[in-house]
């Protein structure tokens, strides 16, 4: 049996199986579209599935449809040392984010195969269902419900812009699974992702120990106003619900100006009734704030509810600004922080220590399990784009030290 330290992941293979994935959902720039819980997703899951089984893995599906392949270990009583990510994207959205963290995660079973090494601790490899948030809201539902941030009932209520639900779907694509969703215990938890931001290219580095994520908060607005004809309605008279929304909008943007680092998004709108000459009645738009600190996110919250009374009030309209999702800043547990940059070190890679601006299911799992993470640089920092792009030796060497820190964990 090969000695942990001679171990090598197959980058041609974990990139082999990265465009294989990818040709599922495929976008005509180079992307993938594969949205939580539509057939697509379903042929990216049923892939995944075959080819663990492939590697001699069980299979576990729990009621959120997250699903656990388990390679044994020499005490299967132990716990098992689990990484993953997810493999639903956004509607354009790149080859690697989520993705790779699931890919990577069967990259190390493959490898441990390949040398014939025997873990003391089983290795899982998870994938956690609307991660991304895209379809339903809010993101990382299933991985917060297994963490035990949401209900099982509040998981399967969620529904898309067409009243579909998670539950629903999940037994549509037949990924409704027998297990209990939570109750799992993990002797450890690793995530590898692409940065989606520029820091590592940017720094020169491989490897992004990640510290752990910003706090996030959503929120979903509506502006109410009447709607009106556009060529009859004196400007002093209406009641017009984007012209609310623009500078609600507009004032956003200062919100995360004055709260730096924080930043602020508003990234749908839906307009009714969506007429070019029909002054609009109603606007629904999403808000998303986020800010490392949790004192200073409460203060981005005070001022976004305060502009939207202060905007309505002088432009005649009511209004709804509703938090759909509240998730505080993560810190990760320091001895998974420690063998990531052990892992690093040994393994010779360039690294630095980063906090993620995005959202990771890591960050519920942290909840209930010890947890870190790796970051890869991806070109220009560019993610949730179907353009998104990192290279073969970067996410083999992310690999590799998601192998070590695995094995530091579960040999």
């Amino acid at each position: 049996m090969a000695k942990a330290k001679n171990i090598q992941v197959n980058r041609d293979r974990l990139w082999g199986s990265l465009m294989e994935m990818a040709k599922i959902g495929a976008t005509p720039k180079g992307g993938c579209a594969r949205l939580a819980l539509t057939d697509l997703d379903k042929q990216g899951r049923d892939l995944f599935v075959r080819w663990c089984k492939e590697a001699g893995c069980t299979i576990t599906i729990d009621r959120m449809g997250n699903i656990f392949a388990r390679r044994p270990g020499r005490n299967n009583e132990l716990p098992p040392v689990v990484t993953g990510s997810h493999l639903d994207t956004q509607p354009t959205g790149g080859k690697f984010d989520g993705v790779y963290g699931v890919l990577a995660g069967l990259e190390v079973i493959r490898t441990l195969n390949d040398f014939n090494f025997e873990t003391e601790a089983p290795i899982e490899v998870s994938v956690w269902t609307n991660e991304e948030g895209s379809r339903f809201a809010p993101a990382m539902v299933s991985s917060g419900v297994f963490a035990g941030v949401f209900t099982e009932e509040y998981g399967h209520s969620r529904t898309d812009l067409d009243g579909k639900t998670i539950g629903n779907e999940l037994k549509r694509i037949g990924y409704f699974g027998d297990a209990p969703v939570g109750g799992r215990k993990f002797k450890a938890f690793f995530e590898a992702h692409i940065e989606q931001g520029p820091i590592l290219e940017g720094e020169k580095r491989t490897i992004g120990v990640v510290q752990g994520i910003q706090g996030m908060r959503w929120f979903e607005v509506t502006l109410t106003g009447t709607e009106s004809h556009a060529g009859t309605t004196p400007m002093n008279r209406r009641k017009d619900a984007m012209l609310g929304c623009a500078r609600i909008v507009d004032r956003i943007n200062k919100i995360a100006l004055d709260h730096k680092p924080g930043v602020s998004t508003v990234g749908l709108v839906k307009v009714s009734p969506n007429s070019r000459n029909t002054i609009p009645g109603t606007v629904f738009f999403s808000v998303d704030l986020r800010h490392p600190q949790d004192a200073e996110l409460a203060k981005m919250k005070a001022d976004l509810e305060r502009t939207c009374a202060e905007v309505c009030g002088d432009l005649g309209l009511t209004y709804d600004c509703k938090e759909v999702w509240d998730s505080p800043a993560v810190h990760y547990h320091q001895d998974c922080i420690a063998a990531v940059r052990k892992a690093a070190e040994e393994a010779g890679f360039a690294h630095m220590d980063i906090v993620s601006g995005a959202g990771h299911d890591a960050g519920y799992i942290n909840r209930v399990a010890p947890t870190g993470m790796i970051f890869v640089p991806c070109a220009d920092g560019i993610s949730h784009n179907e353009v998104e792009s990192a290279t073969a030796e970067d996410l083999a060497a992310g690999c590799n030290v998601l192998l070590r820190a695995m094995l530091e964990h579960a040999a």
